[in-house]
C-alpha cells in the first residue's frame, strides 16, 4: 500500500483519489478551497440554485465505468441522470431559429433540411461522418491511453476533409475552412457555434475540432436533475466511502522532492506531508510542476474563460422550452440553459435560467469581461419577455472562476485536439519528477467533465501498472 497525496479535488482529482483508492492505496487529497468539485460549483439564494460550472455531461460512459469499477453503486444508482432532447436549440443572428434533436441523425437532417431547404441535412451528416472518421483515428491515443512519448505524430490532422480539383492547399483546413467549403452560410455557422462553446477559435482551431459536434451528437448530452453539482457530490461520497481522507482550505505551496523523485507536498502553513506518489490534479503552472523537456509545455494550451450570468425570473417555464440555446450574434455567442428541474427553482411559477459567454484569456490574465446588460439583451432572444420576468441577476466572473479552480485568470481548459502541430494537446500525465503525476483538465487529455475524469483512468493505471501501461482495453 502507498500513500498518495492529490493537490486539488476537481473532478479529475477525485476520480483518480476513488481508483487508487480502491486500488489498496491510502489517498490524502489536498484542497485549496473550502469545498469539492472544482469548477463544479453551486449558487443558492432565494429558492433558486445555479450550476456555475459545465452544465452538460458529454460521454456518461466515462462516469459509468468510474462508479462501476470503484464501488458497488452505479452512476444512476447516485444520481438522476437524464438525456437531454432536443439537443440543442440554435437562435441565428437573422432570427433564424433550428432546434435538432438529440442522437437521432435522421431528425437532425429533417430539422436542417425544414430550415435551411433540401440538401443541407445530407452536407451537415458528410460532415460528422468525417469527424467520425477523425474520432475513430485518435479516440484512444486523445483519451483512453498516457499521452504517446511521439506525442508531435499527433500534431497532424486527421480529419479526411474533402479536396477541392484545382486548389493548391498551402495549410491543413481549420475548422472554419470546413465549415465554409463543406456546409456553407447559415449552416456553417452551426458547426462553428459548436466548437466555440468549448472555448476554441474555429478561424485557428484544427479541422479535427468537428470531433466535438460529433461527440455530442452521436453520444448526447446529460443532465444531473438537482444540477450537475450533484454529480460532484457524488463523485466525492464514492471517495469517502473508499476510505479517501480530504483536507480543506489546505493550498499547496510545493512539490516536495528527495532522492530525485517526489515524497510528499508542503502545505502554505508549513506543514510537510509525506507521500509515496504525488498526483497534481490542479493547473501545473500554479506549482511550476517540472514536466520532460521533449513533452508538451504546461502553457501551450491558450485557455478561454467564461462570464456567466445567473438569472432568477417570475413566471413557469414554458413546457416546450429547449434545456439549451445557443444566440448566435457577431462578436458574441451566449448559451442559455433552462433546465426543466425543480429542485433549482423555488416552485412552479418561477424559473432558473445560467447564461454564458465565452471570453479570451491570455497569459494567465482575462480579457475585457462582457456587459452584462448587452448579454441580457442577447439571452431575451431565446428567453421571450426575458426583461419583464426578470426578479434578479447574479454574475460569476473569471475572477470567481479563478478563485473556485486555481486556474490563472479562470481559464477554462479544452479536450485536446490532434493537428494544429500539437498546439491544442495537455502535458502528459507523467512528469519529469518520478512519482509526480497530472490529473484533471490541465493535463493529457484536457478539459470538460468527461475528459478530465478520464484521468483518474490515466493516473492510476500509471501508479498501479508502471510506465509500460497503456490504457483501458
Amino acid at each position: 500500500m502507498a500513500r498518495i497525496a492529490v493537490i486539488g479535488a476537481g473532478m479529475g482529482a477525485m476520480a483518480t483519489a476513488a481508483r487508487l483508492a480502491v486500488a489498496g492505496h491510502q489517498v490524502a487529497v489536498y484542497e485549496r478551497g473550502s469545498t469539492y468539485g472544482g469548477s463544479l460549483g453551486r449558487f443558492e439564494r432565494d429558492g433558486f440554485a445555479f450550476d456555475t460550472g459545465p452544465g452538460l455531461l458529454h460521454l456518461p460512459a466515462v462516469y459509468r465505468d468510474l462508479f462501476v469499477k470503484t464501488g458497488k453503486r452505479r452512476l444512476e444508482d447516485c444520481v438522476d441522470l437524464v438525456q437531454v432532447d432536443p439537443a440543442v436549440r440554435h437562435v441565428l443572428a437573422d432570427g433564424t431559429s433550428v432546434t435538432l434533436p438529440g442522437t437521432s441523425r435522421g431528425g437532425v437532417a429533417a430539422a436542417l433540411d425544414e430550415a435551411f431547404a433540401a440538401g443541407a441535412g445530407d452536407r451537415w451528416a458528410a460532415v460528422l461522418n468525417r469527424a467520425r472518421d477523425a474520432w475513430d483515428a485518435t479516440r484512444r491515443p486523445l483519451l483512453e491511453e498516457p499521452l504517446r512519448p511521439d506525442w508531435r505524430v499527433l500534431g497532424r490532422d486527421p480529419y479526411p476533409a474533402v479536396r477541392k480539383s484545382g486548389l493548391l492547399r498551402r495549410r491543413p483546413p481549420t475548422l472554419a475552412d470546413i465549415a465554409a467549403r463543406e456546409l456553407g452560410g447559415q449552416l456553417a455557422e452551426l458547426l462553428a457555434a459548436r466548437v466555440r462553446e468549448y472555448g476554441l477559435d474555429p478561424a485557428t482551431a484544427p479541422a479535427s475540432a468537428a470531433v466535438l459536434p460529433y461527440m455530442e451528437q452521436t453520444f448526447g448530452s446529460w443532465y444531473v436533475r438537482g444540477g450537475m453539482r450533484a454529480l460532484a457530490t457524488a463523485l466525492y461520497e464514492r471517495c469517502r466511502e473508499r476510505r479517501v481522507e480530504f483536507v480543506f482550505d489546505a493550498p499547496v505551496r510545493e512539490v516536495l522532492a528527495r532522492g530525485g523523485r517526489a515524497a510528499g507536498v508542503l502545505l502554505a502553513d508549513g506543514t510537510e506531508h509525506a507521500a509515496d506518489h504525488v498526483v497534481c490534479g490542479a493547473d501545473p503552472r500554479r506549482l511550476a510542476v517540472p514536466l520532460p523537456p521533449d513533452g508538451v509545455p504546461a502553457g501551450s494550451v491558450a485557455g478561454a474563460t467564461r462570464f456567466t450570468l445567473l438569472l432568477a425570473l417570475r413566471g413557469a417555464r414554458p413546457g416546450d422550452t429547449v434545456h439549451r440555446t445557443l444566440v448566435h450574434s457577431p462578436g458574441t455567442q451566449l448559451t442559455v440553459l433552462r433546465p426543466d428541474d425543480p429542485a433549482v427553482r423555488p416552485d412552479a411559477d418561477h424559473e432558473a435560467v445560467t447564461v454564458s459567454a465565452v471570453c479570451a484569456a491570455t497569459g494567465g490574465a482575462a480579457g475585457a469581461a462582457p456587459d452584462p446588460e448587452a448579454l441580457l439583451d442577447l439571452a431575451a432572444r431565446a428567453v421571450p419577455g426575458l426583461r419583464e420576468r426578470l426578479l434578479w441577476w447574479e454574475a460569476r466572473t473569471p475572477a470567481d472562476i479563478e478563485a473556485a479552480t486555481g486556474a490563472a485568470g479562470g481559464a477554462v481548459p479544452a479536450p485536446s485536439l490532434a493537428g494544429a502541430g500539437g498546439r491544442l494537446l495537455h502535458p502528459a500525465n507523467s512528469t519529469a519528477l518520478p512519482g509526480l503525476y497530472l490529473a484533471g483538465g490541465w493535463a493529457h487529455p484536457g478539459g470538460g467533465l468527461a475528459h478530465a475524469g478520464m484521468t483518474g483512468a490515466l493516473v492510476a493505471g500509471l501508479i498501479v501498472e508502471g510506465a509500460a501501461f497503456r490504457g483501458s482495453q
